[in-house]
């Protein structure tokens, strides 16, 4: 009795320390995720399945960018500092310049600074270059952002229409027929237009193009700046309008949706865009014309979206922070994020597949799709992604493109000329934003 009582007492003893070990070992710290997106939170709760002696937990803060919500609780949630700003933060491909390499650049932590070997595990991954560019700071040269997604876009178009118009639906073929360059691409726009057919919906379909594969940005020295692709656009909206090679929409508009079903004025041919176009717009708005599509290179090189992950310079969980971004963004076998992305099967078997920042993922990966007739998209993808630019963004993107695209439309319109449409947009940029044309 005596023994089985000192054992009790024992374990008594013991049982509080014990717990207080676990307790410690469970709770090294909480690190704090800043995103305008639920995803990255999402894979939290994989990535901690994945690694049980993680230590840390995450608290996680989604603010939706409606009106620059998201930016401003981060800007000022940065610039605050203390225990409750973000260890661990997101930016969009609309404003990842701001944070990679703009105002709010200097929070960032250099990635050399939280992951071993860095270098050599972009090069091994065969992350795509233009999502390097776009994650590197140009004051030192550090990268301090990448993604999981690639959002080099192709050209989404109809098999069904192309067969009519050219005897085939091969991607390789279609590609020759579009371009490279928009000449072949008005030439095919003419062809398409004496079979009955439009070859986009709007000219906001090839805004996205010109825009992301101009050599320049709007911001060259301080100053305004026209790149030569960009201002060509004035152009070719024209030349869409005039000879009525689209249906005249607005992207994001009920006619652009309808285009995508076929139930537009004209049937339209194609979309240029990326997966996560497919995945979660075309998918959902197709109809019958679902099962009709595949994907080629598009005209010229281009992205559009994404997500960037940066980790606080601030933090005092730069270890940590930095284990879960390589996870995310480098980490190339069955086990890494871009896997089970690539895959749809992060919550299992059966999700949405997509595009991946790693090519070597995407090559070991399937993309085939039902939506595109058991094509994998993958291998239109992974070119599009090594022919997209990322060195002609700026900051101040947003606000640029609308009043470009206002005067754009007046032009094609009729409602000016194409001197006073570029005169009213430098001085309305003067007038708006401050700042001076070169």
């Amino acid at each position: 009795m005596r023994k089985t009582f000192a054992i009790l007492l024992c374990l008594a003893l013991l049982l509080p320390l014990a717990l207080m070990s676990a307790s410690a070992e469970e709770s090294k710290g909480v690190i704090n995720l800043w995103s305008f997106t639920p995803e990255v939170a999402g894979m939290v709760d994989k990535f901690l399945e994945l690694h049980p002696d993680f230590g840390y937990t995450f608290s996680e803060t989604t603010i939706n960018n409606d009106g620059g919500m998201y930016e401003a609780a981060l800007d000022q949630a940065l610039a605050a500092g203390g225990a409750d700003a973000p260890d661990l933060y997101c930016a969009e491909a609309a404003y990842i310049v701001k944070y990679a390499q703009g105002d709010m650049a200097e929070f960032a932590a250099p990635y050399a600074s939280i992951i071993a070997d860095v270098d050599a595990k972009i090069a091994a991954a065969e992350i795509a270059p233009y999502a390097i560019d776009l994650g590197t700071r140009p004051s030192d040269g550090q990268l301090v952002g990448l993604g999981y997604q690639a959002t080099g876009g192709a050209l989404i178009y109809r098999r069904s229409i192309a067969i009519d118009t050219w005897g085939t639906d091969d991607p390789a073929e279609i590609a020759a027929k579009v371009g490279p360059g928009w000449d072949k691409f008005f030439e095919a726009a003419e062809e398409l237009k004496e079979k009955g057919y439009a070859i986009v919906s709007g000219d906001g379909d090839i805004w996205n193009v010109i825009e992301k594969s101009s050599e320049k940005g709007w911001i060259v020295d301080d100053k305004l700046f026209i790149d030569p692709t960009r201002e060509a656009f004035l152009d070719l909206s024209k030349t869409l309008k005039d000879n009525g090679y689209h249906n005249d929409t607005s992207a994001w508009g009920s006619a652009w949706f309808a285009d995508m079903a076929g139930a537009g004025e004209k049937q339209v041919f194609g979309f240029f865009g990326p997966a996560w176009l497919i995945n979660y717009v075309m998918g959902g708005n197709a109809g019958e014309t679902y099962g009709d599509w595949a994907v080629c290179e598009p005209t010229v090189g281009f992205y559009w979206g994404g997500t960037w992950l940066l980790c606080n310079a601030d933090s005092d969980k730069k270890e940590a922070v930095g284990q879960f971004i390589e996870w995310v963004t480098l980490q190339c076998d069955e086990e890494g994020l871009q896997y089970f992305w690539a895959n749809g099967t992060l919550e299992g078997e059966g999700g949405t597949k997509d595009t991946v920042a790693s090519a070597v993922v995407m090559a070991m990966s399937n993309g085939e799709l039902d939506f595109l007739g058991g094509q994998n998209m993958f291998d239109a993808f992974m070119a599009a992604n090594e022919m997209a630019n990322g060195k002609n963004l700026s900051q101040y993107d947003t606000p640029i493109n609308r009043l470009w695209r206002d005067q754009v439309n007046q032009y094609a319109a009729g409602n000016c000329s194409r001197e006073e449409a570029v005169a009213t947009f430098i001085q309305n940029v003067i007038d708006e934003l401050g700042i001076d044309a070169e």
